[in-house]
């Protein structure tokens, strides 16, 4: 009785414990002819590379190399194998390259609140783009709830709310909160005879939607009310403190938002800023890889915080 032992001896399917780092060590000592040199390259022991070649070869079961007086030659097995992982590891290295490369043209999609976005961050994005010329950094204005499958790859939101345990965070900056006013509008607004500061009677006090009780708060941390002030109300925070840089009224600023315009004389805080118990934060759907390009942009959105 025949059997067909050729068949069987054909269909064997190598591969299954073939693995990418014993090729490597092959490709390696092919290039060199040498198993030390090769191991020099790849960082490896020469017994490490040497031991992957034997089982290369163990697996294959061919001889890969001859091995004379401490020197290897490449046999025509070893040849033909040695063509093929050039080949097979130059597709990969530039399919790595493509990835890479995408991925670092790949815009950032950064969602700020808009205040912080008009008055702190864009005022800022020249230098951001001198620091980083190939980060492609792309600006929505956002406040709120938000969801990072619109595209958003970063959120600075601030802490008012509950953004779920899955989002990771980075903090800020502290918020710190205060009047401010126009330099020239000062003695409207507040009196200051060396012996008391306090806000005038009739000084008109500047609202926002976005915050309603900010006046209240800030009132309450001064232990004085507010009952009969006359007040004037804005949709946004922005329009609040650009009514404040115009004159109109006294406005409650956040210090972030209003630091460029006091620097520039056109906004007076005359009782300071005090922190008010939140902050902002950075968002993103997990933890930054360090050295990427969103973890260089989180960090230079920290380090232009507190400057």
């Amino acid at each position: 009785m025949k059997t067909d032992r050729t068949g069987e001896k054909y269909s064997r399917k190598v591969g299954r414990q073939l693995s990418l780092g014993g090729l490597r060590c092959f490709e390696a000592a092919a290039c060199q002819e040498s198993f030390t040199l090769a191991a020099h390259r790849l960082s490896l022991t020469h017994g490490a590379v040497s031991r992957a070649v034997r089982a290369l070869e163990d697996e294959l079961g061919v001889a890969l190399f001859e091995r004379r007086h401490r020197r290897v030659f490449l046999t025509s097995a070893g040849r033909k194998l040695y063509q093929a992982t050039q080949q097979a590891f130059g597709i990969l290295e530039d399919t790595i390259q493509e990835l890479y490369q995408q991925a670092q043209d790949a815009p950032i999609v950064l969602s700020c609140e808009p205040t912080l976005l008009m008055r702190w961050l864009i005022p800022r994005l020249p230098a951001f783009q001198e620091a980083f010329p190939d980060i492609n950094l792309q600006l929505v204005a956002g406040g709120g709830a938000f969801s990072f499958r619109d595209g958003t790859t970063v959120a600075i939101r601030r802490n008012d709310f509950d953004w779920g345990s899955s989002v990771h965070s980075e903090p800020l900056f502290i918020e710190k909160v205060g009047p401010v006013c126009k330099p020239e509008m000062l003695d409207q607004f507040v009196v200051d005879n060396g012996v008391e500061k306090r806000l005038r009677d009739d000084a008109l006090l500047l609202h926002t939607s976005t915050r309603p009780q900010a006046w209240h708060d800030w009132a309450e941390s001064q232990g004085i009310a507010l009952a009969n002030q006359p007040q004037q109300h804005f949709d946004h925070f922005y329009f609040s403190l650009q009514a404040a840089v115009a004159g109109v009224g006294i406005a409650i600023g956040p210090w972030q938002h209003v630091r460029d315009d006091i620097k520039a004389g056109l906004l007076t805080a005359p009782f300071g800023f005090q922190q008010d118990g939140s902050g902002y934060c950075v968002l993103t759907p997990q933890k930054v890889m360090p050295g990427s390009p969103v973890a260089k942009v989180i960090a230079w959105l920290q380090s232009n915080s507190d400057s």
